[in-house]
């Protein structure tokens, strides 16, 4: 199934990647980048804009800043959750505090996920 995606968010999606927060950096550039299977970042889906997408593993990855929570940040994110899983995607999400305190520990975890997906392909 191809993935659609809102046009318009394209111009959004460049600037999010020249801007990208400290923690979306570090994950992009100390590992996501060099990583086997090829991700991309700031990837427009739907009306969406995720973090990170991995088109062979079929993994979206987000990662969560205090404004996601919120009460209405919490149901934005069930919401973008569910719209996306409904493109038979699986989305996991870390927060900043990870990034920063667990950086290996989050790395073995996409590493973990990605196999895992790749093997039931």
């Amino acid at each position: 199934m191809s993935l659609d995606y809102n046009g318009k968010n394209i111009p959004l999606a460049k600037r999010l990647r020249k801007n990208a927060t400290p923690q979306e950096n570090h994950l992009w550039y100390d590992f996501l980048s060099k990583y086997e299977i090829r991700f991309q970042r700031q990837k427009a889906i739907d009306n969406f804009i995720a973090d990170f997408y991995c088109h062979r593993a079929k993994l979206v990855i987000e990662i969560d800043g205090s404004q996601h929570y919120s009460d209405e940040g919490q149901r934005k994110d069930e919401f973008r959750t569910e719209r996306l899983e409904g493109y038979d995607l699986k989305v996991i999400r870390f927060t900043n505090r990870q990034i920063n305190t667990n950086f290996r520990g989050v790395c073995e975890y996409i590493d973990e996920i990605v196999k895992d997906s790749l093997e039931q392909r």
